[in-house]
């Protein structure tokens, strides 16, 4: 799946345009490196965002194509620095 598809389903960002706006304006990186919006998510990357002054790094736990609101945040879990 997209990068920018996955924080969308993953309800990481709300919405998909600005999922791949932040990614074009390098605010994504994933495994350490800056990501486009075409990286192809896998299970075991680990994706920072930074958006303003906060930056939230979670590590991928799966990767549907189609998820419920209460399922989203299984898709990922949180890593504390």
């Amino acid at each position: 799946m997209r990068l920018d598809k996955y924080l969308k389903v993953a309800r990481l960002i709300k919405r998909r345009t600005v999922a791949n706006e932040a990614c074009d304006t390098q605010r994504v990186v994933v495994n350490g490196r800056e990501a486009k919006a075409s990286y192809q998510v896998k299970i075991g990357d680990i994706i920072e965002i930074t958006i303003g002054t906060r930056t939230v790094k979670v590590k991928v736990l799966a990767v549907p194509e189609h998820v419920t609101k209460a399922e989203a945040a299984l898709l990922y879990s949180e890593i504390s620095e």
